[in-house]
């Protein structure tokens, strides 16, 4: 953080490569409200689908499919997913979910890890 007064909301993810032997990489990328606000979007994918980053894993982080796993991470905001009430900070896994109701309680902000 370049600031000296104003704090810096950080999330950094780290996802395991299918293999072994990829150079490191590293991507950053601002999202728009407008394309965040009332619907999830797309941030991260293994073939950057809908302007996403690139993630190097089965893995596309937002969508849920049955028959995979989900992991729904807060970072900002208050949300109720699948039944439990979630804040800022919190995660929670879900397994051979068809559906996953999401609720903001507040204004919030979410990551949805659709995981293989």
């Amino acid at each position: 953080n370049h600031s000296r007064s104003e704090p810096v909301h950080f999330l950094q993810i780290w996802i395991l490569p299918a293999r072994r032997g990829l150079a490191p990489g590293y991507e950053q990328k601002r999202f728009p409200d407008g394309e965040k606000r009332g619907r999830l979007r797309l941030v991260a994918s293994p073939d950057r689908a809908e302007g996403s980053v690139t993630v190097h894993q089965d893995a596309r982080i937002h969508r849920l499919t049955p028959g995979r796993h989900a992991w729904v991470q807060v970072l900002r905001g208050e949300v109720e997913a699948g039944g439990e009430r979630l804040a800022a900070g919190d995660g929670a896994a879900f397994s051979d979910e068809t559906s996953l109701p999401l609720n903001a309680l507040a204004d919030a902000e979410i990551l949805l890890f659709d995981l293989g």
